[in-house]
């Protein structure tokens, strides 16, 4: 059985479970770091040709290890395209998006550390119509230029 997350504000739980227009998402593990912060690990399902929003978070990083698929992550202006195995680290406050560009399903693996809350997700651009914010300077401009070419290319 799954749940789902009731309020943003609540602690991820293992066994935590959401479907999104662009997959879902269940958490595998929860606890903290030697430096006391939360850490909540997920398996992302992305769909073939779907992205996720364009977001940032302000409390916490996150690392990213593509399990099947191919990935295309967008980072703070910059694209990168990463094969089963490759991994990505995002820093706290990086402008980042992940699509599936292919027709075979894509799982990646993500470890939040900080405070590690769905509430902490600032959406600057989204494909399906979902809340988003104004944001400023180089980084953010090109990552959203980056965003629309991949919207482009998903026929979106």
């Amino acid at each position: 059985m799954t749940q789902q997350k009731t309020a943003d504000l609540t602690p991820y739980q293992v066994g935590d479970h959401d479907t999104r227009p662009w997959g879902s998402y269940t958490v595998t593990a929860v606890g903290r770091n030697e430096a006391g912060e939360d850490v909540c690990e997920k398996d992302i399902h992305v769909l073939p040709q779907q992205i996720l929003s364009l977001q940032s978070h302000e409390e916490r990083r996150e690392h990213w290890q593509v399990i099947d698929g191919t990935l295309t992550v967008i980072l703070d202006g910059t694209r990168h395209d990463l094969p089963a195995g490759a991994a990505i680290r995002i820093p706290q406050g990086g402008i980042h998006c992940m699509a599936n560009l292919t027709p075979e399903n894509c799982t990646v693996r993500e470890v939040q550390e900080g405070i590690c809350r769905e509430d902490d997700i600032k959406r600057y651009i989204d494909a399906y119509g979902r809340g988003t914010e104004t944001v400023f300077g180089e980084a953010a401009e090109n990552s959203i230029a980056l965003y629309k070419e991949l919207l482009t290319v998903l026929g979106k």
